[in-house]
């Protein structure tokens, strides 16, 4: 497939980078600064930005799937979404927040009282793009949401999905690694599964 991944820059954007490659796609790997992207068999690496619909768009356009993975407060979700829209993909992902999941019947993981200061923020702002997506009649898009603790690892191909609850393991962690969160969502491009919705993924 041809595959644009905005924000392939990043710590979780270069490991889906690295997936998406190493499965054989064609992938136009799309950051401000091309230089921090990593080199990957198939991948190009081009200069955009996720803040400009009129300068992203083209760089989107033929592709058969978009995928961004930027912070939700460096970027505008209508400019973004716009983005995608004009440039006619309607194949959407979306590298999500785990703030926004539930923890009990109608409470989500930012609402609880210990919720870091330092992520309330940009897990607010997850959320409320989740929300601006939930209203979108013309994209196939999917948002997916990381565990609570969502670090560097391994990849282990071994891993549980979910809906909207928060998973956490047998001994009461919820955790995933970006390099098996890149699985989850290297396989849900392949086999969508979770068209207009969110799902998650956690050991």
């Amino acid at each position: 497939m041809k595959i644009a991944l905005v924000g392939a820059s990043g710590a979780v954007g270069s490991r889906i980078l690295h997936e998406l490659a190493a499965r054989g796609h064609q992938v136009t790997a799309i950051a401000r600064d091309p230089s921090r992207i990593p080199a990957a068999p198939g991948a190009t690496a081009v200069a955009g930005d996720a803040r400009r619909v009129e300068t992203l768009a083209p760089l989107l356009a033929g592709h058969d799937a978009v995928v961004s993975s930027i912070h939700f407060t460096d970027v505008d979700a209508d400019a973004l979404i716009g983005a995608v829209k004009a440039a006619q993909v309607r194949r959407y992902l979306v590298v999500g927040g785990a703030g926004s999941l539930e923890v009990a019947p109608g409470v989500s993981l930012y609402d609880i009282p210990d919720f870091p200061a330092i992520y309330l923020t940009e897990a607010k702002a997850g959320g409320a793009f989740l929300a601006r997506l939930k209203g979108e009649g013309d994209l196939d898009w999917t948002f997916l949401s990381p565990s609570a603790e969502f670090v560097p690892g391994e990849r282990t191909g071994t891993f549980r999905l979910g809906t909207d609850e928060l998973l956490v393991s047998a001994s009461g962690r919820s955790f995933i690694s970006y390099e098996d969160y890149a699985v989850a969502l290297a396989d849900e491009i392949e086999h969508p599964r979770h068209v207009r919705a969110r799902f998650t993924v956690g050991y």
